[in-house]
């Protein structure tokens, strides 16, 4: 008893003679908190390219992202928005038209301006991320102090090291007069030569060819920047495009994904075609009055990416596939039959289209007649793709 009464007494002073920690909550705990940035870094792995983390968890494993420090962190301008009602793929009969679509984290379209018709100097406010599209945009600011509401704010496709700060111009309505000096100056006199055909002396030729190469190179040092909009008459071979319109009045739909580009071929002699090669390496013919964007689109390392677990593709909206020698006879030409196997048939899909190489249609000039009348050169296939 005694004995106790002393191990109780120690144990008393011991306690007695601890610093209890101040605690302004008033609660007891007995755990730190842990602070986000401090498990943020403990987790994460920076590399030269992309973000991988600690195997902690299966779904982190084999998670990598590419590394984008600079996209901005807030929501997007509401106005800008418009709100995705899902439909899994259905029609307005309710039936599947596409298959594995479905679920999905809420998102917002965001609507970008793929016509770039406001003239005028844009300044880049920020780059931010797109649910909709694989690549980034940018939100920019008209200098107008008349522009008001989506005059004055817009989403562009942002272009390859694109940075808040930048100034972009669209000169699809032309180039300003006074903007080159010596540019205007030089269309008329072509407008000119063109109406009335004049003879002139050798000395007065090297002069006006020496004074168009000088305008020209001003030109194309003050307008072939990336992000800005020009008329492809206007773009020199060589150079590196994207967001390509079909008709002069119409919006951009060809290479808008992330990371690819075109390039300009040539222009023809007769002034009415340019040869413009897409990133598939199909080489087309477009109106020399289309308009494109210079540069490449953003955001290239985004084919890198590794989601790491099924989870996160489920939260792109993108449902499980199933592969046909695991359906039923009835479900699918591979299905049926005991064992693995699709008993020696050609790959064709759900509904017997050829896949995995069989063509369904031949473009351009080996297809139908006026199929594709602008497709110069197809892109390469087989052999030959597997050469470049």
């Amino acid at each position: 008893m005694l004995r106790a009464q002393a191990g109780f007494g120690l144990l008393r002073s011991c306690l007695a003679s601890l610093k209890p920690r101040p605690n302004p909550s008033g609660w007891r705990s007995y755990a730190s908190e842990a602070q986000p940035e401090v498990v943020a870094d403990a987790f994460v792995r920076t590399t030269a390219l992309f973000k991988t983390y600690k195997p902690v968890t299966p779904g982190l494993r084999h998670l990598r992202r590419p590394l984008n420090d600079h996209l901005y962190e807030g929501r997007p301008v509401r106005l800008l928005t418009i709100a995705k009602r899902k439909k899994g793929g259905r029609n307005n009969r309710g039936v599947i038209t596409v298959r594995h679509r479905g679920g999905g984290h809420r998102q917002r379209i965001r609507t970008v301006d793929f016509r770039r018709e406001a003239p005028g100097i844009h300044d880049v406010v920020r780059i931010e991320y797109d649910p909709g599209r694989s690549a980034h945009i940018a939100l920019v600011r008209n200098r107008d102090p008349e522009a008001q509401g989506m005059k004055k704010w817009s989403y562009i496709l942002a272009t390859e090291g694109m940075r808040a700060g930048d100034e972009v111009q669209s000169f699809r309505q032309g180039i300003p007069e006074g903007f080159v000096p010596g540019f205007d100056e030089m269309q008329k006199e072509e407008m000119e030569r063109k109406l009335i055909e004049t003879d002139e002396g050798e000395e007065g030729e090297q002069v006006d060819n020496s004074a168009q190469s000088l305008a020209i190179g001003i030109l194309r040092t003050m307008t072939l920047k990336p992000g800005n909009v020009l008329p492809l008459r206007l773009i020199p071979p060589g150079t590196v495009i994207h967001n390509i319109s079909l008709s002069p009045q119409g919006p951009g739909l060809l290479v808008r994904s992330a990371g690819s580009f075109g390039q300009v071929i040539t222009h023809e002699d007769s002034g009415r075609y340019t040869h413009v090669r897409l990133q598939s390496g199909e080489v087309r013919k477009v109106l020399q009055e289309c308009c494109a964007t210079i540069g490449k689109v953003s955001n290239p390392l985004w084919k890198s990416r590794q989601l790491g677990k099924a989870g996160r593709a489920r939260w792109l909206g993108r449902r499980p596939s199933v592969r046909g020698v695991a359906m039923n006879a009835n479900d699918h030409p591979h299905g049926g039959g005991r064992g693995k196997s699709k008993s020696n048939k050609h790959p064709v899909s759900i509904w017997g289209w050829g896949t995995k190489g069989t063509r369904t249609r031949k473009p351009g000039p080996k297809g139908p007649k006026n199929s594709n009348k602008m497709v110069v050169k197809e892109r390469p296939r087989g052999k030959e793709k597997r050469s470049n």
